[in-house]
């Protein structure tokens, strides 16, 4: 008697699943003065969060890589609720820097009061998508 066969995951490719064109290294921000530059640098306000993005330039380390930082402060709520805010940030960040990131980026994603926690995970998704590219979009000459 044959032991019966275990399933096998489907691959990504028959899945429709599209792995990212580049490859590239994604870290995460933990210095003070990498959020504080990331501040002053472009941002775009989503209902669900606040995307800040910044270029960094030759001389900073690893320009190559994307590097992302969360942060939700006391407005959010109480631990549990910025606990649960920043692992939604990270999963849609998971989902969509890999495909829309810029290598040579610093993205923050900052978590909203109600909204973070509560709000559809399809539309936050949409959200960062729409974010990212109104972001990368180049500025229109001023006339």
């Amino acid at each position: 008697m044959t032991p019966p066969e275990t399933p096998q995951a489907p691959d990504t490719q028959d899945a429709g699943v599209a792995s990212p064109a580049v490859s590239f290294s994604v870290s995460t921000l933990r210095k003070r003065s990498d959020f504080l530059l990331a501040a002053r640098a472009k941002r775009q306000a989503m209902p669900g969060f606040i995307l800040q993005a910044r270029q960094r330039k030759a001389p900073e380390t690893t320009v190559s890589e994307i590097r992302i930082g969360y942060t939700c402060s006391k407005k959010v709520g109480n631990a549990v609720a910025r606990n649960r805010a920043k692992r939604r940030l990270r999963e849609i960040a998971r989902q969509v820097i890999n495909v829309q990131g810029k290598s040579g980026w610093d993205y923050v994603l900052i978590g909203r009061r109600l909204e973070t926690a509560t709000r559809n995970y399809q539309v936050m998704v949409q959200d960062l998508e729409a974010a990212i590219a109104k972001i990368h979009q180049p500025k229109k000459p001023k006339q």
